[in-house]
């Protein structure tokens, strides 16, 4: 499956369908055009274990979730929030930031030049979809972050519990969000990455992201 099918899979435009669960979302790429993760650049092999490092933070945020919806609010919990919001804003923003300023940009315009972009726009393809996540995760994270520090602050009761049932469920969405696009980077852009960039040209750009 080439690039320019990758993206109508993914397009949110159209059809309405939602970015955090649209249908087969993880069942998009197509397995002959990924590259194991021995055979890639050590950067791309880097990017791949920071996402390893992410999704298990994820997982461990997933849990405190449910702690919480199980009744479970205390010191311990504010804890483990306050740990992911900073791992967030340490590590993943860093990441994202180094993607966008070395990496999607020259993806971008390799794409666009073998015309692997939306069929409806010639200027869009899979990087604005990754980029707009980007934008998603930094306004879920200050709506999630916001919402749990308000919530420890209300005195009602009543607000509380909808203030909380706002928080996880923002959270949720965060989430889902960083689940699929570090399943799309891993299937799609670094495969692609790896097909269409030399080996010099890969380690021009690691060495252009420190």
């Amino acid at each position: 499956m080439n690039a320019t099918a990758e993206i109508e899979e993914i397009n949110i435009g159209e059809n309405g369908a939602s970015p955090f669960s649209p249908p087969d979302a993880y069942s998009a790429s197509n397995k002959e055009d990924e590259v194991a993760y021995e055979d890639m650049h050590p950067f791309l092999q880097r990017l791949t274990d920071e996402h390893k490092t992410y999704s298990q933070r994820l997982e461990k945020f997933e849990e405190t979730l449910m702690f919480i919806e199980s009744g479970k609010v205390d010191r311990e919990i504010d804890g483990q929030l306050r740990e992911f919001f900073t791992f967030v804003d340490e590590e993943i923003s860093v990441h994202n930031r180094n993607e966008e300023k070395v990496l999607f940009p020259l993806i971008s315009k390799k794409m666009n030049a073998e015309g692997s972009h939306s069929k409806g726009d010639s200027n869009f393809n899979v990087i604005d979809v990754l980029e707009d996540d980007h934008v998603k995760a930094i306004q879920l994270v200050a709506v999630t972050f916001n919402m749990f520090a308000l919530f420890s602050r209300i005195p009602d009761e009543r607000s509380r519990i909808i203030i909380l049932d706002v928080a996880l469920n923002q959270a949720k969405e965060l989430v889902e969000l960083l689940k699929l696009h570090i399943y799309r980077e891993d299937t799609i852009i670094f495969s692609y990455a790896h097909r269409n960039f030399s080996y010099d040209e890969l380690s021009e750009i690691e060495k252009n992201s420190k």
